[in-house]
């Protein structure tokens, strides 16, 4: 099993979002490093979600239901791909950036080293260390 990290801005789709659906198609990524993680999801590799924008924090679990698939949208044929998520739980308290900067534990997180990649992936005891700071 992997872990991930995907971010989106709650205005355009936020956590609540997910949990209001149950699952969405994860797509119109438009970044190579992006995409290539993308075609690494596993079915049942967890995912933190992350609202970016104003919020800046890790506020719930999905799931990969769907591995990589053709992005419907990919009108020029690149290559591009999507996924399928699925809501697991919205956390009861979020996760800031600022408590992930300030975290010892965290400071080798992709978050804080590549903040423009949509799509990361997350070590298994950062993941770990994540869900025991905020359950």
């Amino acid at each position: 099993m992997n872990y991930w990290l995907v971010k989106s801005e709650p205005g355009e789709y936020s956590y609540q979002d997910l949990e209001n659906d149950k699952d969405i198609v994860w797509d119109g990524i438009r970044n190579y490093q992006a995409r290539n993680y993308l075609k690494e999801m596993k079915v049942g590799d967890q995912v933190l979600y992350y609202h970016s924008g104003k919020d800046k924090a890790i506020v719930g679990l999905a799931e990969v239901s769907e591995e990589a698939f053709p992005d419907k949208n990919d009108k020029e044929n690149k290559g591009w791909v999507a996924v399928r998520l699925a809501a697991k739980k919205a956390f009861d308290q979020s996760l800031n950036l600022e408590q992930i900067k300030n975290d010892p534990k965290l400071t080798e997180l992709p978050l804080l080293k590549q903040s423009r990649l949509s799509v990361m992936p997350i070590e298994k005891s950062a993941f770990d260390h994540i869900i025991k700071s905020i359950s």
